[in-house]
């Protein structure tokens, strides 16, 4: 089973950083990074309005902890978004990819 673990960056270059670490250490076969994203929430007794590179990263359900422990540890944010989803309905040659990739 796949999982898929959404998260937030205020910056590219930090989205970049992240997603290349997990994935060079096994812990996502893949994470898509989206620019352009608008958040608006409410942090520390105020509304914030702030420009955001959304990110989807793709691991099989065996990593999923570590995966959440290695994102925390490396995001930027004092608090990071982190939404897990699974399972995931994903094709059976991209679920045996991200399987592969992670696993082996």
């Amino acid at each position: 089973m796949i999982r898929l673990v959404l998260t937030t960056f205020s910056s590219m270059e930090d989205a970049a950083r992240v997603v290349r670490t997990l994935v060079e250490e096994k812990l996502a076969a893949c994470g898509t990074m989206v620019p352009g994203a608008r958040s608006i929430y409410f942090w520390e007794g105020k509304i914030e309005d702030s420009q955001e590179i959304c990110v989807t990263l793709k691991t099989p359900v065996e990593k999923a902890a570590q995966l959440e422990a290695r994102l925390r540890a490396l995001h930027p944010y004092e608090t990071p978004e982190i939404i897990a989803l699974d399972p995931a309905a994903v094709s059976g040659d991209y679920a045996a990819w991200v399987m592969k990739t992670c696993l082996s």
